[in-house]
């Protein structure tokens, strides 16, 4: 991980705000907003990924790339790069100096719980300086807020639309007891924009699903939200082959049934197990080799999913299902529709989109198979873009105009309600003053126009306090997290 003064984590110009602020201001207050969605199936957005912000940065990489470090050592770093591109005159290195003698962080933040959906236009979170001395520094953190917020909300919205499409079908094709959070996993790793972006999407993710690829998640997760994978289901994986595997045994043995056959009886002879099978002739391993291995199948101890990795993934995966009932049948549930034998299912890692996976669903249902026949992994494509009416639609800050505007400040003990409203450009408008953000009718809604103290005051605001000074003030567990976007329902 790269490692730099955290105070150069910042735009150019937030070195010299600073300077330019009123004179003799001792307070400023900005909020996190989703102004607007790009999304027309988006009205809200999961609220996460806070926490694993201030605990990550806020307090562990301030403490140790600056608070932690010589002053000369800090100071001269920063001078140095700022003297050589933004010039000795452009800024002041006291604002700095004074931080790092202070030791901490002089910043509150305010929040809505993590896990929950908020509206757009109402603020996620408020950030504010302790010390008068330091009202420049809630808005210098803007690039590093912004730049860490906004995927983490992105992936969990993700999740929880497919996890929406599983809810809707699984009520009505599976029996009860058939796990929700199992249906859909993660493989988006390798896709995505750098590892830490991958983490972080992985626990997004997370909040709706218990399978992913991408281990590195689930230490995140343990770090951050209060989790144990030993002592609770925080994430898990599972075995499968790939392209290499199968092709190198190809290429010694002549077929591809020897490895399954072994896999099934000497690899994971007890251990439920995926293999891709469309190196070569996928339907030919489906119609031709499967019903040679019929008793080896039948009777190891777990379950082979048979994976599909090219075609149209909508008709290799329904039809996939129709075919293994033809070879291995099954049983019919308490809802009336058809599972498979317990001991094969279909499996598509690659190309699951939103609409995709509903229709997959839908086919299932039309004839009669539960939906929990086939297991769907939702890759980097996914994660980062939607379709929606034949355009594409990349994922960016943007997708909800995410931003953090300062809408309050106070010269000496005078409050001053700042905003911004730009004539051609109505979702930009910002709060004014500061805000208090409670719940009607089972949604997030909010008033702007108050004073700080009458904010942090007022008896219904569901904006708390979850960092001040330095310090962790309030923590969400993760199963907290996950209760909470769900209702209670994980």
């Amino acid at each position: 991980m790269f490692r730099t003064n955290p105070m150069l984590l910042i735009d150019f110009y937030k070195a010299v705000h600073a300077e330019m602020l009123p004179k003799n201001i001792t307070k400023s207050v900005s909020y996190f907003t989703p102004r607007m969605s790009r999304v027309k199936m988006w009205d809200k957005v999961v609220m996460f990924g806070l926490q694993g912000f201030i605990k990550t940065y806020l307090i562990d990489y301030f403490n140790e790339e600056f608070f932690n470090k010589d002053f000369d050592e800090v100071i001269g770093e920063y001078r140095r790069i700022m003297d050589a591109t933004l010039g000795k005159d452009a800024y002041r290195i006291e604002k700095i100096e004074k931080l790092h003698k202070l030791g901490y962080l002089p910043i509150e933040i305010v929040a809505l719980p993590e896990g929950a959906m908020v509206p757009m236009h109402v603020p996620m979170f408020g950030i504010t300086n302790t010390n008068p001395d330091f009202a420049w520094l809630p808005q210098s953190l803007e690039s590093l807020i912004s730049a860490e917020s906004w995927h983490p909300m992105l992936a969990a919205t993700v999740g929880y639309t497919y996890r929406q499409i599983v809810n809707r079908y699984y009520e009505k094709t599976c029996d009860d007891n058939i796990e929700k959070a199992r249906a859909l996993g993660a493989f988006d790793f390798r896709g995505e924009e750098c590892t830490e972006s991958a983490i972080k999407a992985g626990a997004g993710w997370c909040l709706s699903f218990l399978n992913t690829a991408t281990v590195p998640t689930i230490p995140y997760l343990e770090q951050n939200y209060n989790c144990d994978c030993t002592k609770e289901p925080v994430a898990f994986g599972s075995p499968s082959t790939e392209h290499s595997v199968m092709c190198s045994n190809y290429a010694v043995d002549g077929d591809e049934a020897t490895l399954i056959r072994r896999l099934l009886t000497e690899i994971y002879p007890n251990t439920s197990f995926s293999a891709v099978l469309d190196s070569y002739d996928y339907w030919n391993i489906i119609e031709n080799v499967l019903p040679t291995l019929k008793k080896e199948i039948l009777e190891h101890n777990g379950c082979m999913l048979m994976r599909g990795d090219s075609g149209d993934c909508i008709e290799v995966v329904t039809k996939t299902v129709f075919k293994l009932w033809d070879i291995f049948g099954g049983t019919t549930n308490s809802k009336g529709y058809k599972v498979l034998d317990s001991h094969v299912k279909a499996i598509y890692g690659d190309s699951i989109t939103i609409q995709r996976c509903e229709e997959i669903y839908r086919i299932l249902e039309e004839n009669g198979f539960a939906c929990s026949n086939v297991a769907l992994g939702v890759g980097s494509f996914s994660m980062q873009c939607v379709e929606e009416e034949g355009i594409l639609k990349p994922f960016t800050r943007d997708t909800f105009s995410s931003c953090i505007k300062a809408t309050y400040c106070e010269i000496g003990d005078n409050p001053v309600p700042i905003f911004k409203n730009p004539k051609e450009g109505g979702f930009k408008k910002s709060q004014k003053g500061c805000c208090v953000v409670w719940k009607e009718d089972g949604q997030f809604v909010f008033k702007d126009g108050f004073t700080w103290d009458e904010a942090v005051n007022a008896e219904k605001n569901c904006l708390e306090t979850v960092f001040k000074d330095g310090k962790i003030i309030k923590e969400w567990s993760l199963n907290e997290v996950r209760q909470t976007l769900h209702g209670g329902e994980f």
